[in-house]
């Protein structure tokens, strides 16, 4: 499970046996949230979140959306391709 971006005290993180459309899982504490990363000049979308307060869910938004670039390589990089 590799840790590819920390920032806000989360960990934003993509698990090299996970499956498509490509996304982060974010982990914080005992919580955690599943982020569509977005395909095309899209956004960012929350897939599902246990256990994270709206204050991180929307932190992790804020910078997922800033990342984008940085983590659709680190999908590349882990799973091969980003479709």
């Amino acid at each position: 499970m590799p840790t590819v971006h920390r920032a806000h005290g989360l960990r934003f993180v993509i698990f090299t046996d996970d499956h498509r459309p490509a996304h982060v899982h974010v982990v914080s504490g005992g919580g955690e949230a599943k982020i569509a990363l977005g395909v095309g000049g899209e956004p960012p979308k929350l897939v599902w979140v246990k256990g994270l307060g709206n204050a991180d869910v929307r932190r992790a938004m804020a910078e997922i959306a800033g990342s984008q670039g940085m983590l659709r390589a680190a999908w590349v990089r882990i799973h091969g391709d980003f479709d």
